[in-house]
C-alpha cells in the first residue's frame, strides 16, 4: 500500500522535526518535505515530485501565513488536502481556515492521534475537526462548502484598523480603550466604520481580514 506523502509547513524548527519523527513513525504516511514558511511550502508544492497528498500547515508564520499558504496551494494543486495544526481554539479561526479550503483543522496542545486521524481522513477526501473543538463548531459550518473571502471595497483608518487587529487577537473593547487610551464608546464607533466600510459582518470576517492583512504572523 503506498504512504501518504506529507508536505510540513511550520517556522519553528523543533515542531517541524517532532512532526517529521512522529508522522515518519507510521506505517502508512511519510514527510516528503518541511517547509519554516508559506512561501517556501508553495514552491514545495510546485516542484516536489512525487507531490504531496497531504499539507500540514501552521496560522502563524512568516512571508505568507496559514490562510493566504492554503488558498495558493490549492491554486497550484487543487486536489491537495490540507490539514491546519495550530494553537489557535477560537470559532473564528476555525471558520476562516475551513473556509479557505483546508481539510482539517488540528490543535497544538491535543493528543498527536488527533493529527494522525486528521491526516489519514484529508488523504481519504474527508474533513476533520480537532474532537476538542467538534461539539462547539462542526454542525453548521461542517456542512457549508463556501469559499467565499472578505471584500475590500474602501481605505479603514489608522485607528480603524489597530481596532480591528485587536480585536481579532481577542481583545475585549473595555483592553482596546484602556490600550488605545480612548473611552469603550469610541472603540465601538470605530469597529461599527471599519466593519461598515469593508462590509463585515462579525468577528470570524474581522479574523479573517486581520489574516488577509498579516496582522496575526506573530500572534
Amino acid at each position: 500500500m503506498s504512504r501518504i506523502r506529507v508536505l510540513l509547513a511550520d517556522d519553528h524548527e523543533t515542531v517541524r522535526q517532532g512532526l517529521r519523527l512522529l508522522i515518519d513513525g507510521q506505517p502508512d504516511m511519510t514527510v516528503v518535505a518541511d517547509a519554516r514558511n508559506g512561501r517556501t511550502a508553495v514552491e514545495y508544492v510546485r516542484t516536489i515530485a512525487p507531490r504531496p497528498d497531504v499539507a500540514v500547515l501552521d496560522v502563524s508564520m512568516p512571508e505568507m501565513n496559514g490562510l493566504e499558504t492554503s488558498r495558493a496551494m490549492l491554486e497550484v494543486m487543487p486536489t491537495l488536502a490540507i490539514v491546519i495544526l495550530t494553537r489557535y481554539s477560537d470559532d473564528a479561526y476555525v471558520q476562516a481556515l475551513l473556509g479557505a479550503g483546508a481539510s482539517g483543522y488540528v490543535l497544538k496542545q491535543s493528543d498527536p492521534l488527533e493529527l494522525l486521524r486528521a491526516i489519514r481522513s484529508a488523504a481519504l477526501g474527508e474533513r476533520y475537526l480537532d474532537s476538542a473543538l467538534t461539539a462547539r463548531v462542526a454542525g453548521a459550518f461542517m456542512t457549508r462548502h463556501a469559499r467565499q473571502g472578505v471584500q475590500v471595497v474602501a481605505t479603514i483608518t489608522g485607528r480603524e484598523a489597530e481596532v480591528l487587529r485587536l480585536i481579532a487577537v481577542g481583545h475585549s473593547n473595555k483592553e482596546i480603550g484602556a490600550q488605545l487610551d480612548i473611552s469603550v464608546k469610541t472603540v465601538e464607533v470605530h469597529k461599527a466604520n471599519a466593519m461598515r466600510k469593508l462590509s463585515l459582518r462579525g468577528r470570524i470576517d474581522i479574523v479573517r481580514y486581520a489574516l488577509l492583512q498579516g496582522w496575526l504572523q506573530d500572534a
